[in-house]
């Protein structure tokens, strides 16, 4: 099966913040959900992990915290063996944002929310309220502070839920279906948000069906059917990969079926953005 790595940069460790050995999981009850699983992950890229429900997405990246353990092969995180690692620990390096933030959120206001990771870091009480302020400031959250999340609407309690975790600065982030229940407005903000993240040197990992985000801010798609990885490749690989398209029954982003059928059998000119098919078609006159 595939390995999903790339060339790493000298450096060491810290340039391979997750490293995926051989890794399967198994449900009790004997469903198998992930198998012999191989996943290396470089500081700084943004990964995005496709495939339809069931597939293993999210029980592949619920590994890299801690939230499920592999019940065969080994998980390097920060280049260390995570058996050993309870989840508080590898939550300092890996922050993860829950696809229904109801699985998250616990505190009675926005502002205690987003206090308690890193208050629960140890840092000090000024660090702790410039980290909230700044998490308050880029998820527009301000009006918002006093509030209970749980009177606040689904997407706002998605919101709080990514800023919760942004408050944290994890060197890897990873956002299950971010964009899934936002309104255009919130659906930006992740996008911004992935950019932040990526002029900070984070590392990011998305699971989506939003094929549109994954075109727009992804490095590299890692692909699942059945447990297994199928396919690692850029997006545009991925999505100019038929089989990949059929088995997992995903379908690229519109602009690029369009270009798809305008230039058959031409993966140079598989645009992934309105702005890409634009320059296509200017250069095509």
């Amino acid at each position: 099966m595939p390995e999903a790595s790339m060339t790493p940069a000298a450096g060491g460790a810290s340039d391979t913040p997750i490293v995926v050995e051989h890794i399967t999981h198994i449900y009790p009850g004997g469903v198998l959900a992930l198998k012999e699983t191989n996943l290396t992950i470089h500081k700084g890229e943004v990964l995005g992990v496709v495939g339809q429900n069931g597939s293993g997405k999210t029980t592949l990246v619920k590994h890299f915290n801690g939230l499920l353990r592999p019940s065969s092969g080994k998980l390097l995180i920060m280049g260390q063996d995570s058996a050993a690692q309870p989840v508080h620990t590898l939550a300092r390096h890996v922050g993860y944002v829950f696809q229904n933030p109801n699985h998250q959120i616990f505190s009675t206001s926005v502002q205690a929310e987003l206090t308690f990771g890193p208050t629960n870091l140890g840092l000090p009480p000024e660090e702790v309220k410039v980290r909230v302020a700044e998490a308050a400031e880029f998820f527009e959250l301000n009006p918002l502070l006093e509030r209970h999340p749980y009177r606040l609407a689904f997407p706002l309690r998605k919101l709080v839920g990514m800023a919760s975790v942004y408050a944290m600065d994890p060197a890897v982030m990873v956002l299950d279906e971010p964009t899934t229940g936002q309104d255009h407005e919130g659906s930006n903000l992740v996008r911004k948000l992935v950019r932040r993240l990526r002029e900070q040197g984070k590392t990011v990992v998305i699971v989506s069906h939003d094929m549109a985000l994954m075109a727009e801010v992804t490095d590299r798609l890692v692909a699942l059917w059945s447990a297994e990885v199928i396919a690692v490749g850029s997006p545009r690989e991925i999505f100019a990969n038929d089989d990949v398209m059929q088995r997992t029954k995903l379908h690229p982003p519109q602009i690029t079926q369009f270009t798809r059928r305008r230039w058959p059998g031409d993966p140079q000119r598989l645009a992934l953005s309105v702005a890409e098919a634009v320059k296509l078609m200017s250069e095509a006159r």
